[in-house]
């Protein structure tokens, strides 16, 4: 038989080093797929139970190791599933490749079935590189195109193959004139500014009497270089979401997260400063960040139009972090003056002592910090975190303790529900000797967490370490927006739109093969964790927490405190039990 364009897609990814693609088969995509089956080298085609769920472990893997990731499916209803995970990848500036199949070149503007433009339909996710292959000759440089800007621009790009296209004879372009042969290979630079612009950033950096940094996934390569600058500077250091797995957080100038997931320190520094360092972050949330007359500002970013999109500042240093940083640390004078930083220190310790204090704090029937502070105590150094969107996210935010060695990720830029169990799975996929773990919201689970689970069940025993814990948050409740609905618009709980059904998701898990473990009082915790990262196998946590418990802001406004009591007395169904618990926590703050 000869080699079809099917095989010659399949073969150049292996030569552009891709290992392992995500994706589900249908008739629009079955030359790849044929490819896939008759390549003995790879790549390998991992199977998922969604084409949504093939794109968050695309997005997943790009996240956890800085390759591209791959992600295939068929024409119409399957190209449209992948959106969702492929915007997660654009969002969070990740490389991801889409390899879509299309009907037949010959029955396309027809309405034919499953037909849709889906150039149009990718423009927006895949705005750096999105063509169709309409001729054999094509291929080559198309796949090379889409690879190496994925790659170079850390992009989603996406490849649209007809079916006719994909069992055709492959065919390498003529030597004539017009033709084009592309290769293979990209190495990214190590880019760093002027040195006058570095000069200007130093002096900034060393007027300011207490420098504030934020670091962000940017720094992910960067964080002995942006922690050398912290402790010249005598700085704290704040972290976005993004950043949370890459900065530890046993290094005493840490202050924890920033936002309404954020830690008090953080908040108090971000008010307090009067220089602010922004490193490889675009945090979103202007009212988290020095009031805009408040700081002189520098801020290094590898893409030109993040510097300056979220402060005004004085000087814009557009770099790599890592070179960056220690281009500026080599010219920045040692303050000598610590006062500032020893602040920041001694905020940040309290802070951990009024989570600890939290944590104690009873809840019907479990309070979801007891939790999480128990995991932070007993994770293993090598572990992999994936976190929900949802209320655990708050938990996962400010309770876990990270050291050097662990890595995870969020949903950041898009923050969409559905990618924790996929990303664990991705996860375990690029790092089958570590143990993993996802923390989930019932909602989540709901959404997709169940279906990702039976990808779980398929795989986990060819990986050498079987530790693959999800973590859900049974509380009956679509939490987070529940409480946006009580803060942000001073309304009661809406029941209709936010109960949840209750659901065993551990006799779920027995069901798939698994272990399943229930936490529905406080003093089972201790036990379940230490069993589930015993297991001989993937566990499944249901665990019964108080939906009530709140996910208090760093300082509450008055503005939220407003909408706060306005959603109680329009006659909130929980507003004793609510009102009880928040008066608990904000007691903690105070004694501390």
């Amino acid at each position: 038989m000869s080699r079809t364009v099917g095989d010659f897609i399949v073969a150049r990814l292996r030569e552009w080093g891709v290992t392992r693609c995500y994706g589900y088969s249908g008739d629009g995509i079955n030359g790849v797929m044929a490819g896939l089956r008759r390549a003995e080298s790879g790549p390998r085609l991992i199977q998922p139970r969604h084409e949504e769920l093939a794109a968050f472990m695309a997005s997943a893997h790009a996240k956890f190791t800085g390759t591209p990731g791959v992600c295939i499916s068929t024409s119409g209803p399957g190209a449209i599933h992948l959106l969702n995970g492929l915007y997660d990848a654009r969002k969070d500036h990740v490389p991801a490749v889409a390899i879509v199949g299309q009907q037949s070149r010959m029955s396309l503007g027809t309405d034919y079935q499953q037909e849709i433009d889906l150039i149009s339909l990718y423009k927006d996710v895949a705005g750096d590189y999105v063509h169709m292959v309409s001729d054999p000759r094509q291929t080559r440089h198309l796949v090379d195109q889409a690879m190496r800007i994925a790659i170079g621009r850390r992009a989603v790009t996406a490849l649209i193959v007809p079916a006719d296209i994909q069992d055709a004879p492959m065919a390498q372009p003529p030597a004539t004139h017009g033709a084009t042969f592309s290769g293979i290979g990209y190495n990214p630079p190590v880019t760093c500014p002027a040195e006058a612009d570095l000069e200007a950033a130093a002096k900034v950096l060393d007027a300011g009497e207490r420098v504030a940094i934020l670091a962000g996934a940017g720094t992910k390569d960067a964080v002995d270089e942006v922690l050398a600058l912290a402790d010249k500077l005598g700085a704290g250091v704040a972290k976005a979401i993004l950043a949370k797995t890459m900065i530890p957080d046993d290094v005493d100038c840490v202050t924890g997260t920033i936002g309404l997931l954020g830690t008090e320190p953080s908040a108090d520094m971000m008010a307090g400063c009067d220089t602010l360092l922004m490193i490889g972050t675009r945090f979103p949330y202007a009212e988290f960040l020095p009031a805009d007359d408040q700081a002189r500002a520098v801020q290094i970013d590898i893409d030109a139009e993040a510097l300056g999109l979220r402060y005004p500042t004085e000087v814009n240093l557009h770099g790599e972090a890592k070179a960056t940083a220690a281009a500026l640390t080599e010219r920045v004078s040692r303050k000598t003056d610590r006062k500032w930083q020893n602040k920041l220190i001694e905020k940040t310790r309290a802070w951990w002592g009024t989570m600890a204090e939290r944590a104690q704090m009873s809840a019907d029937p479990v309070n979801p910090q007891a939790i999480f502070a128990e995991l932070s105590n007993r994770m293993p150094s090598d572990i992999m975190l994936t976190c929900d969107v949802g209320s655990a996210t708050n938990w996962y935010a400010r309770y876990l303790k990270i050291r050097r060695g662990m890595i995870g990720s969020v949903s950041g830029g898009l923050a969409s529900m559905g990618n924790g169990v996929p990303y664990l799975a991705a996860a375990k996929f690029a790092y089958p000797d570590r143990p993993g773990i996802a923390m989930v919201g019932d909602g989540a689970m709901q959404m997709s967490g169940n279906q990702a689970l039976t990808t779980i069940a398929k795989y986990w025993t060819e990986w050498p370490n079987p530790t693959a814990i999800v973590l859900v948050l049974n509380n009956r409740d679509l939490n987070q927006v529940t409480w946006e609905q009580r803060v942000m618009e001073g309304d009661p709980k809406f029941e209709t739109s936010q109960d949840l059904p209750d659901f065993a998701y551990d006799q779920y898990a027995e069901l798939l093969g698994l272990k399943g473990l229930r936490i529905d009082s406080p003093d089972q915790i201790e036990g379940v964790w230490r069993e589930a990262l015993a297991a001989d196998r993937p566990v499944v946590i249901n665990a019964y927490t108080d939906p009530e418990v709140a996910p208090l802001p760093p300082h509450i406004s008055f503005e939220q405190a407003r909408h706060f009591m306005s959603s109680m007395v329009k006659g909130d169904p929980e507003s004793a039990h609510i009102i009880r618990e928040s008066f608990m926590q904000m007691w903690a703050k105070w004694r501390h």
